[in-house]
Formats: structure tokens, sequence, C-alpha cells
């Protein structure tokens, strides 16, 4: 594991101010990745960006150990050199198993602001097909994004069938209480896990909903789901339809909704703006001016933390299965890691077997017959199988536990003294 690391910052320590600076526009994306691939360094890497974090997982090439990357993290993500100490203040950074365990956390929602919400799964994948289509992800972040996958369906049978409810469940039940005085329609901006969620649980509630997006046919795939009605974001802003609430979740550094239309929504009656946008996709100061509550990330939140104990009692087993599943990979880890060198070890014992036969063949046991010979040659290799599995068991077991350094100079020690072939002569 020595070789996977995470830098990054979420809602845990960070506000919304801070989350926006550092996060990628989805159009930079792939142009990030690169970068951040070569500044790290790494040789494999996925961006990690949600409404409440910003984190970059990467792993080094192999027989390296991921180190503090804060600083050249903090460099690509905001485009300038931090000031001195600024890197560490506002990152946070892990390696090896502590990494591959906030990972596994994240899956399971036990990371997450509202914890146990399974929105961060399907977001996690997002990141991983985009590095996947990027090719900065490899055989290492593939496997590690594969069991962190398989733990959050873990997770789901571990709570058995409960779904958490995540941020989305609470911005849709402070939409329903702005609605339980007279009613009325509810637009969502932008088609991510978060409108999708939202979405449902408003329609389950027979909300008429207005779904609003930059690509028409996106809003219409959703739409078709919840019994609502689709618009380009363009004629929304141009016209915005009479709703009582707007719950908005596009990526994109700008404001979605200006002055204007914050003005014409709020002579149409609208009341509730509920903004997971980072950066924000309303500008905090003009919804006041508008005359429109708006509830932000800040204030989600920390809505969320009432609930945050009872959740984690709750998810007690699934925290049970991480560490478990931490063993297993930690053992899996460690032995992929020096595998080609034990392979290569397990073939010094038998070159040299067969060395040390092929040398007798030609000197003492020259009389053996054809039969004899070939007979001869088996006994070797499989004796030098069996004498290499003794050592190759104790690495694969001390591989778990210590460092790179130590296996480096186990094999090159190894490598050194090994007895070249026919140097011993009669």
């Amino acid at each position: 594991m020595h070789q996977i690391g995470v830098v990054g910052l979420s809602y845990r320590h960070a506000g919304v101010d801070d989350l926006a600076r550092f996060a990628v526009p989805r159009e930079a994306l792939a142009e990030r990745l690169a970068a951040l691939r070569a500044r790290l360094p790494a040789a494999e890497l996925l961006y990690i960006g949600t409404c409440n974090r910003v984190e970059v997982l990467y792993a080094t090439a192999d027989g390296q150990s991921a180190v503090d990357s804060r600083r050249a993290a903090f460099q690509v993500l905001t485009g300038r050199e931090p000031e001195p100490g600024e890197a560490a203040r506002v990152l946070r950074a892990w390696t090896g198993e502590a990494a591959v365990e906030h990972l596994l956390l994240l899956a399971c929602g036990l990371d997450s602001a509202q914890t146990g919400e399974q929105e961060i799964a399907t977001q996690l994948r997002g990141a991983w097909e985009d590095a996947r289509a990027a090719r900065t992800s490899g055989p290492v972040l593939d496997r590690l994004m594969a069991e962190a996958l398989g733990m959050a369906r873990r997770m789901r049978r571990l709570s058995g069938g409960l779904r958490a409810p995540s941020l989305a469940d609470l911005a849709a039940e402070r939409v329903l209480q702005t609605l339980a005085s007279g009613g009325g329609r509810v637009a969502l901006i932008g088609v991510s896990a978060m409108t999708r969620r939202c979405a449902r649980r408003l329609h389950e509630a027979q909300v008429p909903l207005l779904l609003v997006n930059r690509t028409l046919q996106a809003a219409e795939e959703l739409a078709a789901t919840v019994a609502g009605e689709a618009q380009p974001l363009e004629a929304f802003r141009a016209s915005p339809s009479a709703v009582k609430a707007v719950v908005l979740a596009a990526g994109g550094g700008e404001a979605l909704l200006d002055a204007v239309v914050l003005g014409r929504l709020r002579a149409s009656g609208a009341l509730l703006l509920i903004d997971f946008g980072v950066p924000p996709n309303v500008d905090p100061e003009a919804a006041r001016r508008a005359g429109v509550a708006r509830l932000g990330m800040s204030d989600l939140i920390a809505a969320a933390h009432g609930r945050r104990l009872s959740e984690l009692l709750r998810l007690a087993p699934v925290r049970a299965a991480i560490d478990e599943r931490l063993a297993h990979l930690r053992a899996e880890l460690a032995t992929r890691a020096i595998g080609s060198q034990l392979a290569e070890l397990r073939g010094a014992f038998e070159q040299l077997a067969a060395a040390e036969v092929a040398r007798a063949l030609g000197h003492e046991l020259r009389t053996l017959d054809d039969i004899e010979r070939t007979q001869l040659e088996r006994f070797a290799a499989t004796l030098a199988r069996r004498l290499a599995h003794l050592p190759l068991a104790g690495l694969r077991a001390a591989a778990v536990h210590a460092g790179p350094e130590v296996l480096a100079a186990f094999f090159a020690g190894a490598k050194s003294s090994r007895e070249p072939p026919g140097a011993e002569k009669p």
C-alpha cells in the first residue's frame, strides 16, 4: 500500500469558498489530470470533485513510496505556488494504508457530510470513468476503485437495505416545508446525483417539476423519470417560469442565475434557492438583494451534523467490515508490489539447481543414460521450487509489515550474492 496517496480538502476543515478555489471545471479535467500526474509525480491518478470535497487519489510507480504531495497538488489545482506553510494548512494528505482506508470510508459514506449517504459511490464511479477516459487510471487504481465500489455495495447489505438520508434528502425536506402553505412547482437546474435524488423525493410527494440543463437532452431524460417538464438553461434564464423553489447542482465556475433572473424569479413567487454548487451556482449576496432565501452547502452540512452520531452507530458493522478488507488488501497489494521480484528469486533457485545438475552430468554423472538424466533434472527442479517456497512465503508475510526500503535491501543483497552458474569448478 506504500505507493497509494490521497491529497485534498473537504467540508470537515474547509468552507465552500476554499473548495471552490480547488475545484476543477469539467472541461479542464483532462488537462489537469495530465498536469497532476507529471507534477506529483504519479503513475496513476483520479480526481474526485463533489459538492463537499476535492481530492486526488494517486499511485506512484512500482517500488516508490507515496509522499506528502500537498504543495504540488496546491500548485496544479489553483494555478499558483502556495505561500510558506499554506499548502500544509489548507490541504490534507494520506499515504499508504491510511489512504486506502480513507477511500473505503469515503465509498461507504462514512466520511460524507451526511453519514452513510450513497450518492458518493455514484460520484466515485464517475471520477473513475473520467480517469480511465483520460488514461490516468491503471491497474493499481482500477483494483482499488473496484474494491471501494464493492465495499459500497456490501455496506448497503450490512445496513439492512436502509438508505441513509443524503444532503439531497435534506434539500427535498426544506423544499416541501416551503411548499406546505400552498404548493407550487419546483425547478431543478443541472443533472447530477444530487438533483436526481432530490427530483425522485419531490416526485414521490407529487410536486410538479421543471428540469433545466445546459443540454436539453439530459434534462428530458431525467424529466421522463419524474413526470416533469424539461427546458434548456438559456431559455429558463431568458424567461424563468413561475416556481416556488429552485434546486441547483451544476458544474462550472460561473454563477448560473444573475441578479436580473433572480429578480424575475422572486417576482413570480420564488421563495427558496438551494445551491449545491461548488463554486456556488448563485451568488449569496445577489440572492439576498433579490429577496430570495438561499441555502448553500455550508447550511446543508450544518443541518446534517445533527444526525451524524446516530448514523455512525447504525453503521458500526460497516466500519468493522472495512477493517477486515483493509487486512486483506494489505496482504494482496504488498505481494503484488514485489511479485516480479519474487518470481525472479524463484527463477534464480531453479537456475542454480539446473546449472549444478548440468555441471554434474558433464563430469561425475556423465555415465547416466537419457532416462536417468531426465529424472535427475526433474528432481532438481522440484527440489529448487520447494526450497524456494520457504523464503518466498516468508517474504510475502514480511511485505505486509516491512517497508519498501527493507524489501529492496533484501532483494539487492540476494542478487549481488547470487553465485554465477558454473563458477565452481570440479
